[in-house]
């Protein structure tokens, strides 16, 4: 008869996000996924397969609460505003430590680039969401579908770069301004 799961696999889960998220896929340890996972060794395995099986559901599931966030701010504001909206929660509003972490996604194509390609083309795929997410805002905002591609990729280094920059601490008004600026051109591009 088969032991019944004494943890509960989706707080695990969440809890080897933050630490794939704030540390790396290649710095994190099994020894360290057990002790903040909270779980056994054989729980672990049995559960999650594998180390990088479980940065596989963790980098899916960063991606999916990115696209989700675009999509609620989508459905409850205008949709520049959803888009600025998005970055100035992300980098600004959090008031925690995870703003000086940047993005999983981001950190994993700048980790794994070169290394393992699999799990760097995954990151990237789910940026390309990201990015579709973005255009799709532009398009509500009467942007024509070949010119919101192009904002879009603009966004898009928009967000790496910004990404990149809280790894770096950089002043958060540095930040702000970086983001108010482009958002200032667009409306403008776009008026």
């Amino acid at each position: 008869m088969a032991r019944t799961i004494e943890f509960n696999p989706a707080t695990a889960r969440n809890s080897a996000l933050i630490l794939f998220w704030r540390k790396g896929y290649q710095a994190t340890s099994l020894a360290d996924l057990l002790e903040t996972m909270a779980i056994s060794r054989s729980s672990f395995y049995a559960t999650f397969v594998d180390k990088r099986s479980l940065f596989l559901a963790c980098l899916d599931l960063f991606a999916q609460r990115s696209i989700d966030m675009i999509n609620r701010s989508r459905s409850e504001l205008p949709p520049l505003e959803a888009l600025q909206g998005f970055f100035v929660r992300n980098f600004l509003g959090t008031g925690s430590d995870r703003s000086q972490w940047g993005c999983m996604l981001v950190n994993t194509v700048l980790e794994l680039a070169d290394v393992d390609d699999e799990l760097s083309a995954r990151a990237s795929t789910h940026l390309d969401a990201v990015k579709a997410a973005f255009e799709g805002c532009l398009i509500d905002a009467h942007c024509a579908p070949g010119h919101a591609s192009e904002l879009a990729d603009l966004l898009m280094l928009l967000n790496e770069g910004v990404r990149v920059s809280s790894r770096r601490n950089l002043p958060r008004d540095q930040i702000t301004a970086a983001i108010d600026t482009t958002f200032r051109l667009i409306r403008r591009d776009l008026g």
